[in-house]
C-alpha cells in the first residue's frame, strides 16, 4: 500500500480522529475545520467517480457530470482495478446502509 510510507502517529491520530465522529453532522463540522472546500470536493469527487465506474457509465458522462478530469477518473479506475479493494467496500457499505433505510419506511 501507497501509504504504509506514511503510517506512524500523525496518520493514526488523524484516522482516528475521523473514526471517532458519531455522526455526519460530526464529520461535517470536522472536515470543515481540517480541510478547505477545494480539498472536500476532491475527496468527494473521488468517490462519486468511482461509484459512477462501478455502475459502468462512461469517462465522458462521469467528466460532464462530475467535473472529474480524465486523469482523475483514470487515477480512480486504477485503484478501483488494482487498489485495496477500499472504494468497493465502502461504496457497498453505503449502498447497504440506503437500502437498510429504505427498508425502514
Amino acid at each position: 500500500m501507497q501509504i504504509d510510507k506514511l503510517r506512524g502517529k500523525s496518520l493514526d491520530q488523524l484516522f482516528e480522529a475521523i473514526l471517532s465522529m458519531e455522526n455526519l453532522e460530526e464529520c461535517y463540522r470536522f472536515f470543515d475545520d481540517l480541510c478547505t472546500v477545494n480539498e472536500i470536493q476532491s475527496l468527494a469527487q473521488r468517490l462519486e467517480v468511482a461509484r459512477m465506474l462501478r455502475e459502468g457509465f462512461t469517462y465522458h458522462r462521469i467528466e460532464t457530470e462530475t467535473g472529474a478530469s480524465t486523469a482523475t477518473i483514470s487515477r480512480v479506475k486504477r485503484c478501483l482495478n488494482y487498489g485495496n479493494d477500499a472504494y468497493m467496500m465502502a461504496l457497498d457499505r453505503i449502498q447497504k446502509e440506503n437500502e437498510d433505510v429504505e427498508l425502514e419506511k
